[in-house]
């Protein structure tokens, strides 16, 4: 807080007001405010006839998660219906000022989270809040398993997932309840090596049209000569048309054997392949026979 922002408090006689910042996964910047006229500062307009408004914000000192909600009306352009069907405001940030509207120079960042569980009703929309001290409640650390534990492509696992041998990008040819592709494409691409199942567990990710920049987990990956048929494990939340494009990244089932033959990375290979399984560790001592302490064989 500011020397003249604390002085413009204690004087009694306050212009205030709030104005908010959503800043999507794809980079797209939404600025709004409670005040009757429109904000400018960061480089971010906050608009003034966007209907958003947002309850108590609830805050605490130690490890308590922040939380508030913010609530709108799917009237101003930069909200719209289908985005927020489609998922394009999942986890964005979010960030909270409380500004004087006459001098907004003078201001203090109240909340600073991302959005949670949005739901519509009507021709409304709430979203929940979660501050930042909301990262703390997932579990961190290495787990002793067989499987791999990281994610394929992240920095533990190594695996180059930009290259043609693990990326194709096809043309989708028909869509069946959102979920079933058909896509257009050569048998091969990269090495010659894409065939059934390579993308199953991977991501399917939409290029253009109105579903551009969403993407869902494959279910399952069928070569078909050169069509290649995709279902994926829930329907993407916007609507994908023929002549939509789409990339397709491969998928790992977290395997030693996968990691060795499918991605020759068995280097960075992050599980435990020679842990001994439950039934190893479950044997009971021998009742009968040689009793020197032995297992049961």
């Amino acid at each position: 807080m500011t020397a003249a922002f604390h002085t413009h408090l204690a004087s009694g006689l306050t212009t205030l007001c709030h104005a908010w910042a959503v800043t999507r996964r794809d980079g797209a910047v939404f600025g709004f405010t409670d005040h009757d006229l429109d904000l400018t500062f960061d480089g971010i307009t906050f608009r003034a006839d966007s209907g958003l408004a947002a309850r108590a914000l609830q805050q605490a000192t130690g490890l308590s998660v922040d939380n508030t909600e913010a609530l709108g009306l799917l009237s101003d352009t930069a909200i719209s219906d289908a985005d927020i069907e489609a998922g394009r405001f999942d986890d964005a940030e979010v960030r909270c000022w409380r500004v004087n509207w006459a001098d907004p120079a003078q201001r203090l960042l109240q909340f600073r989270g991302h959005i949670g569980e949005m739901r519509r009703t009507g021709a409304a929309f709430t979203a929940e809040l979660r501050g930042l001290t909301e990262a703390l409640n997932r579990p961190l650390g290495r787990i002793y398993q067989k499987p791999c534990t990281a994610v394929l492509g992240d920095a533990a696992c190594r695996v180059d997932l930009t290259g043609p041998d693990h990326r194709l990008t096809l043309a989708v040819l028909t869509v069946t309840d959102g979920r079933m592709l058909r896509l257009a494409g050569t048998e091969t691409q990269g090495t010659g090596t894409q065939g059934t199942g390579w993308f199953r567990r991977g991501r399917l990710a939409v290029l253009d049209g109105a579903a551009s920049g969403l993407s869902g987990t494959i279910k399952r990956d069928t070569l078909q000569g050169t069509l290649r048929e995709v279902e994926l494990w829930e329907p993407l939340r916007a609507t994908l048309i023929p002549g939509d494009t789409v990339t397709l990244t491969a998928g790992c089932d977290k395997r030693f054997d996968t990691c060795r033959v499918k991605f020759g990375n068995l280097v960075n290979f992050q599980g435990f392949p020679d842990l001994p399984g439950d039934g190893w560790m479950l044997r009971d001592p021998a009742a009968s026979g040689t009793l020197s302490g032995g297992s049961r064989r």
